[in-house]
């Protein structure tokens, strides 16, 4: 049987084996003789593992099976550390983002989704997320969007978001198995099973069915080839994210070649950029 996720707290203590070499990422918790596995964090040629008790002797023999990898280094950490130490409730415009356990008094009018990030990057307080969902406001103001695909979608915030705006079929697609795991335990944590499907895999390879809103906060190798294939000009509204300043020029530059509007641009002078635009079968 599946445990469920751990809900971590700010006073949590992680404990968190650096391996360089790459254990698969989706290695299963009951392979682990640890009830404190969180997961497995896979990023380029290394591999996190994070339990939430002292687990040396195990990683140890984890490591008995994978023997091009090797143990680098450990770190104990609060949850809270880890997290940066923003871990209160987050406001952007109507939307209030809860961690699992504080829930702030909400207003009329405002759109409220638990999050617990787990030990993925993505509670909301980054930039990019705050303009995405400033720009999903505008994209799904008047009932206009009613399917979404989220591409590199992480915790699974903006799914989230777009289920909560309006959106009755969402598709988010993230490549890291960990972050999948965290997005779909949101998923249920907010009672949107039935409007949000979440699966592992590659942004590219998803592009193919038309959605009235793309959103993709993904990193810039991706996004490059994202917007030279066929399927991205078949979405209506997108919103394109997680751009510094060099790449964010690059996509304009693209882009203005193409039958696109660009309605609304975050970021002007800025270090993280945000594009909000519609394509001609808008």
């Amino acid at each position: 049987m599946v445990q469920p996720p751990q809900l971590l707290r700010p006073d949590t203590q992680l404990f968190i084996y650096y391996i360089e070499g790459i254990i698969p990422a989706n290695y299963k918790v009951d392979k682990v003789d640890n009830d404190h596995f969180i997961g497995n964090w896979v990023e380029d040629d290394f591999s996190f593992l994070f339990f939430t008790q002292p687990a040396k002797s195990e990683v140890l023999t984890i490591l008995k099976s994978f023997p091009h990898c090797s143990l680098m280094d450990e770190y104990e950490m609060s949850y809270g550390e880890w997290q940066g130490g923003n871990l209160e409730p987050i406001r952007i415009g109507r939307f209030l983002l809860n961690p699992t356990w504080i829930k702030a008094s909400s207003e009329e009018g405002d759109i409220s989704i638990t999050l617990d990030s787990g030990v993925v990057f993505g509670n909301g307080g980054h930039p990019t997320t705050q303009a995405c969902l400033e720009a999903m406001e505008i994209a799904c103001s008047g009932n206009k969007a009613k399917s979404m695909l989220d591409l590199g979608s992480g915790t699974g915030v903006l799914a989230l978001a777009g289920a909560k705006l309006g959106c009755e079929k969402v598709l988010a697609v993230d490549y890291n198995y960990l972050a999948t795991k965290t997005a779909r335990a949101n998923v249920s944590l907010n009672g949107l099973d039935d409007k949000i499907l979440v699966i592992n895999g590659k942004a590219e390879e998803h592009l193919s069915i038309p959605t009235d809103l793309l959103v993709a906060n993904i990193h810039y190798d991706v996004m490059k080839e994202l917007v030279k294939t066929e399927g991205f000009y078949k979405q209506k509204w997108f919103i394109l994210s997680g751009l510094l300043t060099s790449e964010a020029e690059k996509i304009f530059s693209h882009l203005a070649t193409k039958p696109v509007l660009i309605l609304k641009h975050w970021g002007q002078g800025e270090i993280w950029h945000t594009i909000l635009g519609i394509t001609q079968n808008s």
